[in-house]
This record gives C-alpha cells, sequence and structure tokens, in this order.
C-alpha cells in the first residue's frame, strides 16, 4: 500500500492513477490521516442483446397482462 497526501496525488495523478490499474492500493491522506484509496472502476457488464434467448423454452401465464382483481377499480 502506498499513501501520498493530497499535494503530491495532485502532480502524480496519471502516475497513480497507471498504479492503480496496476492492481497497487493507493491511499490519499490529509495530515497523515487516510481519506480515500484510489482503486479501478470495474467494466460495465455486457448490455443484453436482443434474441439472446432464441430457442429457449420461455413461458408466461395466460393472465400475464390481465389487470389484477384488487386493481379493477383503477381501470
Amino acid at each position: 500500500m502506498s499513501q501520498y497526501n493530497i499535494a503530491e496525488a495532485q502532480t502524480q495523478l496519471s502516475e497513480l492513477t497507471r498504479r492503480a490499474l496496476a492492481g497497487e492500493e493507493i491511499v490519499i491522506a490529509r495530515d497523515s490521516v487516510p481519506l480515500v484509496r484510489l482503486v479501478p472502476v470495474q467494466p460495465p457488464k455486457r448490455p443484453r442483446q436482443p434474441g439472446s434467448g432464441k430457442g429457449q423454452l420461455l413461458w408466461m401465464a395466460p393472465d400475464f397482462d390481465a389487470t389484477p382483481k384488487e386493481f379493477e377499480d383503477y381501470t
């Protein structure tokens, strides 16, 4: 774990970012008190692809789009 004060972190942000992406734990402190940890963001999940369920067994209840009895007064 490497610790840097805020002023150092500001001047070396590109280098600290590169090191954090490489897996190193970087801590940014103020007056030697740790405040934050610089860590990589997890990559986003792949978006769903249309048609990705093609050929799979899908079941839908016959009353799928029916209004529930307790909500009939609202329609």
